[in-house]
């Protein structure tokens, strides 16, 4: 009998060019639910046979060559919601309808609502992506508000591309009030937590003395390194962050052959 249930949330950055890595990583780590971000393919591309051969159930919501988010799980998929339709129609009347695409996905499986996010990055703080950012937090808090109104816990995990605390960045005054770590930003995250959710990972962190580090740059040597941010996250429903045992990043995938430039983030809870 099972009795853990492990989640995990990974941006592969292109769920093809990295499918080798994925399946590995499937075999090894064995989680029972995993969100991914940035699988950068439409819905009938995904190469579904590959992970339904390991055993899992699947449920997709992606376009060509940007964005993409899916639900990987070893449990049924039911009541499937796919994108944030506030936040959408919004930057859809902007002109920029393909860059809010395929950044949400939830679904009902194991016992609890899993929900995977894409934010946008916002590219800087002057441009006009960083008011997208804001209008896709506004939306997904308001949806987290509605669901912790309803019967389910609630699990979401993904890339918030926000650093929410000092210690999730490896040099904090050079990354003092820009992107990904500005005080604007943080305090978006911070209402997600005054809602009600639990950082485990964060905990874990306090806890461990280690560096937390999710994402590291192709381009300066980041994870040879080690100057990374920590800007994945999985966040629970009180009920559920009743249940943790433990979270932590397997960073050693970073480290593989033709990698992803984030590690996935495992979070290990009580079975219900």
């Amino acid at each position: 009998m099972t009795t853990t249930l492990n989640i995990a949330t990974w941006n592969v950055n292109s769920v093809r060019a990295r499918l080798p890595l994925l399946l590995t990583w499937l075999k090894e780590a064995k989680p029972d639910v995993v969100l991914l971000q940035e699988t950068k393919v439409e819905d009938l591309s995904f190469p579904a046979s590959y992970v339904e051969e390991l055993g899992y159930n699947l449920c997709v919501h992606g376009q060509k060559s940007y964005n993409g988010v899916a639900i990987l799980s070893t449990s049924p998929l039911e009541d499937v919601t796919c994108g944030l339709v506030d936040f959408e129609s919004v930057i859809d009347a902007q002109g920029d309808g393909a860059a809010a695409k395929c950044r949400y996905i939830e679904a009902f499986t194991a016992g609890v609502r899993v929900i995977s996010v894409y934010a946008p990055n916002g590219q800087d703080l002057d441009h006009p992506r960083f008011l997208m950012k804001k209008a896709f937090y506004q939306a997904l808090e308001a949806r987290l508000v509605h669901l912790l109104q309803g019967p389910d816990e609630v699990i979401v995990g993904g890339d918030f591309n926000i650093a929410p605390f000092e210690s999730d960045v490896y040099d904090a005054s050079l990354w003092s009030n820009r992107i990904l770590c500005s005080d604007e930003e943080r305090a978006w995250f911070r209402r997600l937590l005054n809602r009600g959710f639990y950082d485990p990972l964060q905990a874990s962190v306090t806890k461990d003395q280690t560096n937390p580090f999710t994402w590291w740059d192709y381009r300066t040597r980041g994870f040879e390194e080690d100057r990374g941010l920590r800007i994945d996250h999985v966040l629970l429903s009180p009920g559920v962050a009743q249940r943790v045992q433990g979270a932590h990043v397997d960073r050693h995938t970073r480290g593989w052959e033709k990698p992803s430039d984030h590690a996935p983030v495992m979070c290990v809870l009580v079975a219900a």
